[in-house]
């Protein structure tokens, strides 16, 4: 169970990498990006996929680009991650 959602942990980790290279280098294309984040192009390609699914960025002809909902995102991000780890810090026992 606990390997599952490492897993996905793992995978959003990666999501918020990709946005974020996309909000400071955008517009921007698979390879710049694959090349950017050192990952290879088949695993951007499915974080843009997701990225673009929940409209946090948008494909263009030059390459992809964040929407206003990235911004929101990132303003709020750490004090959701915060709250995250409380519900995570509440699980364990003294």
């Amino acid at each position: 169970m606990l390997k599952k959602m490492k897993d996905e942990i793992e995978l959003l980790s990666r999501h918020i990498e990709v946005a974020r290279a996309v909000t400071d280098h955008q517009p921007i294309g698979i390879m710049k990006l694959s090349e950017l984040l050192a990952l290879p192009s088949h695993r951007i390609r499915y974080s843009l996929h997701v990225l673009e699914q929940l409209g946090y960025i948008r494909a263009s002809a030059d390459g992809a680009i964040a929407t206003a909902l990235t911004e929101e995102l990132f303003t709020h991000l750490n004090d959701d991650l915060d709250e995250l780890i409380h519900l995570l810090e509440q699980m364990k026992r003294d």
